[in-house]
């Protein structure tokens, strides 16, 4: 043992040198990735990174595709249209907005070739509702999102999307117009309809929350 020691520097034990401690790798939560890292991971083909992009705006867009649908499923439909579009042209997303933007525009496309393909359903009867609303304004923001979210559906698919399309995304009726293939003077009449029978429809729920009668 002794000519072993002579071989090792002074102080040298003879035993094998604990190994160096493995540092910790500290993931990232998704709530704090950017933007940035999440598009640049789903193109490097990453399927965790194309997960938390979907759990990022899956909520949001689903509240915007059961706007234009009539239904829940037909609204999970769209939203999965929509993604699967989202995925197959990250690539071209420029980087100009935010990427909510850029997905809800594209849902609300989806949104417009679903109603394109039920365009020859034919519509339920809307009932008995005024013709106009002559320009007169009525807010929303004293209804909860699921009371909108029912009378909005209960639209006529016609009247629905040209609700959406110009109340809520901001479209113009030129716009409108090109995008259903109707006319601008049609997309304007139809929205004041379609004002006409939301506005019918919150006074009598109004009436209700007063004296606990509602009639649809």
């Amino acid at each position: 043992m002794s000519g072993l020691r002579s071989l090792l520097p002074e102080g040298a034990s003879a035993s094998k040198p604990a190994a160096a401690p493995v540092p910790v790798r500290h993931l990232t939560p998704p709530s704090s990735m950017t933007e940035a890292e999440i598009i640049d991971g789903c193109l490097a083909g990453s399927r965790l990174m194309q997960k938390h992009l979907y759990e990022r705006f899956a909520g949001k867009m689903m509240a915007v595709c059961l706007r234009y649908a009539q239904t829940t499923f037909e609204a999970e439909d769209v939203l999965q249209e929509g993604f699967i579009t989202v995925f197959n042209n990250l690539r071209n997303f420029r980087r100009e907005c935010p990427l909510e933007f850029w997905i809800r525009r594209i849902m609300v496309n989806a949104a417009l070739r679903q109603h394109r393909r039920n365009a020859p359903l034919v519509a339920v009867s809307e009932g008995e509702y005024p013709e106009e609303l002559a320009g007169e304004e009525f807010t929303l923001s004293n209804y909860a999102f699921e009371e909108m979210l029912a009378m909005v559906q209960e639209l006529a698919p016609r009247y629905r999307m040209v609700f959406n399309l110009f109340a809520i995304e901001g479209y113009g009726h030129k716009e409108i117009g090109e995008l259903m293939g109707i006319s601008e003077g049609t997309s304007k009449s139809q929205y004041a309809r379609a004002r006409a029978i939301l506005k019918t429809k919150l006074e009598r729920l109004d009436a209700y929350r007063s004296n606990g009668t509602y009639r649809k």
